[in-house]
């Protein structure tokens, strides 16, 4: 027994030092499975309790014990103090300069078509209109026959639309939004929305385009008249471009509106005086308008003896276009960044 606790201490002497000499998590983890793994020293020299009495086994077995228990503390106070080290090294390579300028980020801004139907959208909700909201694909009863423009109507050559298959079609304007809102209604008003969204033609080029926006308003009730039409129009156009600014009516035709008009604004450049922007007229075209026709009402649900109605239109694009001097559509879709950072308010 004294020759294996010889042994022994010589085994526990090593290990310390060769625990106390270790530089790397791999040479500790090397060490830990040289003393305390099931094939180390140690456990070899447990076979030869077999030959002990019982009194010399419990002995014998006591002081493996403590210099195992004393190798393991002495292993994981070792591989505290190397990973330590290690977090204090990557900490002092990874130090942080706080002197130094920090990075600049550019700052994104409203695109100009989301900042026209967005102050658009604020000026007549605060006339107490609803916003609605519909399909960009849509029907062909929706997009031309409930607005009073049936199949071989010469009106549809104004709306050369892309077209899926013989009935579903990009919608070519947001009336149908209104057909969707009237006959959601069952015939009861009232009804007073706007419906802003992307419309679809087969246009393209500086003033035209295959994708452009429209903001169409839709007014149903009672003892509904064009001076009702005329008053709205005044003060969207007085909100959008200014207290100066004038409306104009001219007669017009649209399939879905009787008496149908257009509308111009006093030219903003020149104060109605003429010039380059308004073509030397004083005024510009901004939108169509109208009372909703009849058929429009009585298709969609509506008694048109005693409900009237009216609707308006307006571009998006084409305010964008006036409102901040852009000169051509297309620069509305391309995504150049140059382009859009114009428009931050910032």
């Amino acid at each position: 027994m004294e020759e294996n606790k010889n042994e022994l201490e010589l085994i526990h002497s090593k290990a310390l030092e060769d625990v106390a000499n270790v530089k790397t998590s791999e040479d500790l983890q090397n060490v830990r499975n040289e003393y305390l793994s099931k094939k180390s020293k140690l456990m070899s020299l447990m076979a030869s309790m077999r030959e002990m009495t019982k009194e010399q086994k419990a002995e014998f077995g006591q002081i493996i014990n403590k210099i195992k228990t004393e190798i393991a503390e002495k292993v994981e106070a070792k591989k505290e103090e190397l990973e330590a080290k290690a977090l204090n090294a990557k900490l002092e390579k990874e130090v942080i300069d706080f002197t130094l300028p920090s990075r600049s980020y550019s700052k994104g801004s409203k695109h100009p078509f989301q900042m026209v139907v967005d102050e658009v959208s604020q000026i007549f909700i605060g006339m107490g209109y609803d916003i609605a909201e519909g399909p960009e694909v849509e029907t062909d009863e929706y997009n031309f026959e409930l607005l009073n423009v049936p199949k071989g109507h010469p009106a549809r050559d104004m709306q050369d639309s892309f077209f899926i298959n013989e009935s579903l079609l990009m919608r070519s304007q947001t009336s149908p939004v209104q057909a969707h809102v009237m006959k959601a209604a069952n015939g009861v008003g009232p009804i007073k929305i706007i419906s802003p969204g992307k419309v679809y033609r087969r246009d393209d080029d500086a003033t035209h385009s295959h994708q452009f926006g429209q903001i169409e308003g839709l007014v149903i009730d009672k003892n509904i008249n064009m001076g009702n039409l005329l008053s709205t129009l005044q003060l969207f156009v007085k909100k959008m471009f200014g207290e100066k600014r004038e409306v104009r009516l001219r007669s017009s035709y649209f399939p879905f509106t009787e008496p149908s008009v257009e509308y111009d604004v006093s030219c903003f450049n020149c104060g109605g005086k003429g010039c380059s922007l308004c073509k030397g007229t004083g005024w510009i075209e901004i939108g169509g308008a109208g009372m909703v026709h009849p058929n429009v009402l009585k298709m969609s649900g509506f008694d048109e003896k005693e409900y009237q109605g009216f609707a308006f239109g307006v571009g998006v694009d084409r305010i964008a276009m006036l409102k901040y001097g852009i000169d051509d559509i297309r620069k509305l879709y391309t995504n150049d960044k140059r382009f859009n950072k114009q428009f931050n308010r910032d």
